[in-house]
């Protein structure tokens, strides 16, 4: 939408000396430039709230079955597209699209803590490395039985290597299993995979770059221009991220609106310099949330950028379901079938396999297996730039969105009742070739934090209260919007405002013994302690009006700290002493 357009026709027609047929072209063009304008709008507006409509509707069906929301999405774009043409995708949706895959993969960039990847060292690089090797080799030759041509085979097969960090993390964030040791070995392997995903895409864009030359040597050099600037890119956030982004994020980390919006900024330039480096947006993204990702703010920078990029995720996936082409994936019922199957139940075993022959035990091994049983937001994003490049056929994405839709909507029942699920085959005998090599208890979760006392808000009562209790011998968590006032305790410290539901979980509420509350602010007080409440952890609370005693009661509050009231005994008891006052 070029809104300058009309001023070149004024000059044109100016300097052609016909003044009064300049003005009649100028209202005509006006009025064509508005009419297409106005129409393009309307589309705009009118397909976005269709798809915003379905996404609603769709989710909220799905949250009473348990199903995934991308997998919802997927329907809704179904529905309002292939099978009722209400909707269909037009250049604006388009780049709506991709600015929601921009930022889902940064997202799933503010994930990639490389000490995530150390703490759980050696499983998650050989897992995830040695899955991605038999997946794609074994589904290669699959899909070559199916008559796929090699390039639809080598595109297919790298499709179904990848499992979804975006629908697990959120499934283990619901069961509370994040920090359990399956679930931090999983998480481990996704990143592992997302590193992968995006050395894929690169090749991708340079294969693309290079494609349009023609040549074999046009190809070969665009490759390794892609692969240049992957490596200069990505040298450049992490040392972004160790000298120049914390110094400013700290500052800006006081203000959620400040942080919010340099977090989008730092995002923006990051496909800025993809763009100019020849790069996909989608690297630029993901290499932007992995600089941030190493930040110690990037909790609080991920939970202030969900709401955003849940809108943008919703349109991207409703838009796939409406470009979804269904006849063509129907003729390949029985190659759908086979690879839904390949992914459910060949990626779990592979797992399960390599998981115990490094020493862990069957269960944990079984749960880290039925957990990566489904393909990724990579697949359909590597299969989406294959499209573009003209370099596979749009019936091979109709093919991955349909097996998207079985193995992520099946794999989340998986997940849902891992324990069941286990407890079916290991009666059964179906897991004794995944003898383990030794006990759960000896690969007991060192790190996990259990028993302390979690103190948010960190002025004078705060950091009193932190650094006494931490001299008692009581383990401690300091929690504050402001890094500045987390330096220098002698206790462990979490960045976050505690009235995210995210920044407790992170903080262990369910695991902690006794939760303060420092802050002087009635109403978030209030919430913690209906939180205490539902967790059934002692709550403790700073009371600076009495009138809030009876809210922080009916929330069943332990205790209450009221220095107003304890400051005033104080003086009265001076008072007395000096004789000042009487008894």
């Amino acid at each position: 939408m070029q809104f300058g357009s009309p001023r070149p026709l004024v000059a044109a027609t100016c300097l052609g000396g016909s003044c009064r047929l300049g003005a009649a072209a100028v209202v005509f063009a006006n009025r064509e430039i508005i009419s297409m304008l106005v129409g393009m709008e309307g589309s705009l507006v009118q397909s976005l709230a269709l798809i915003v409509i379905a996404a609603a509707i769709m989710s909220h069906l799905a949250r009473r079955i348990r199903m995934p929301t991308i997998v919802a999405y997927l329907f809704a774009g179904l529905l309002i597209g292939p099978l009722t043409g209400l909707v269909e995708i037009d250049h604006p949706l388009e780049l709506i699209s991709e600015i929601g895959i921009a930022l889902l993969l940064f997202i799933v960039g503010l994930e990639l803590k490389l000490d995530k990847i150390r703490a759980i060292g050696k499983v998650a690089v050989v897992a995830g490395i040695g899955q991605v090797i038999f997946t794609f080799v074994v589904g290669f030759g699959l899909t070559a039985l199916f008559g796929f041509s090699l390039i639809e085979c080598a595109f297919l097969s790298t499709a179904l290597t990848f499992s979804s960090t975006v629908v697990v993390v959120k499934l283990l964030d619901e069961k509370k299993e994040m920090h359990r040791l399956y679930g931090r070995i999983a998480v481990g392997i996704f990143l592992v995979q997302d590193l992968v995903a995006i050395l894929m895409l690169t090749f991708l864009a340079g294969l693309a770059a290079g494609g349009q030359e023609g040549g074999a040597q046009e190809i070969t050099m665009g490759v390794l221009r892609s692969f240049a600037g992957m490596a200069v890119l990505l040298c450049a956030a992490l040392a972004a991220a160790k000298w120049i982004l914390p110094r400013p994020f700290a500052w800006a980390a006081r203000s959620p609106e400040t942080s919010y919006l340099w977090s989008l900024c730092w995002c923006f330039l990051s496909l800025l310099a993809a763009k100019g480096l020849g790069l996909s947006l989608e690297i630029g993204a993901f290499l932007a949330g992995v600089s941030l990702a190493q930040l110690p703010f990037n909790g609080d920078i991920r939970v202030r950028l969900h709401p955003l990029m849940s809108f943008f995720i919703a349109v991207f996936f409703v838009s796939l379901g409406v470009k979804m082409d269904m006849s063509g994936a129907l003729e390949s019922s029985l190659a759908v079938v086979t690879l839904s199957l390949f992914v459910l139940i060949g990626n779990p075993l592979i797992f399960i396999w390599i998981i115990c022959r490094m020493g862990y035990a069957e269960r944990t091994s079984f749960y880290t297996g039925v957990t990566v049983a489904q393909i990724s937001e990579f697949s359909f994003i590597l299969i989406a730039m294959g499209v573009s490049a003209g370099i596979v056929s749009a019936d091979i994405l109709s093919l991955t969105a349909i097996i998207g839709l079985i193995t992520i909507s099946i794999s989340a029942y998986f997940i849902i009742y891992n324990r069941q699920l286990y407890e079916w085959c290991r009666d059964r005998g179906l897991l004794k070739w995944f003898k383990a090599r030794r006990s759960e208890e000896e690969i007991a979760d060192a790190t996990k934090i259990a028993g302390h006392v979690i103190i948010v808000g960190m002025n004078t009562l705060g950091r009193c209260l932190a650094t006494r209790l931490t001299d008692r011998g009581e383990v401690v968590l300091a929690v504050d919007t402001d890094p500045d006032k987390l330096k220098d305790l002698p206790c462990p410290t979490l960045l976050g405002n505690a009235d995210y539901q995210a920044v407790l979980e992170e903080a262990g509420l369910a695991q902690a013994k006794l939760m303060v509350s420092a802050l002087r602010i009635e109403d978030a007080n209030d919430l913690l302690a209906c939180r205490c409440r539902c967790e059934g952890i002692p709550f403790a609370a700073t009371v600076m009006d009495l009138g809030a005693v009876n809210n922080l009661l009916a929330m069943d509050a332990a205790f209450m700290i009221t220095p107003k009231v304890e400051g005033m005994k104080v003086v009265k008891q001076e008072l007395e002493r000096l004789g000042l006052v009487s008894l």
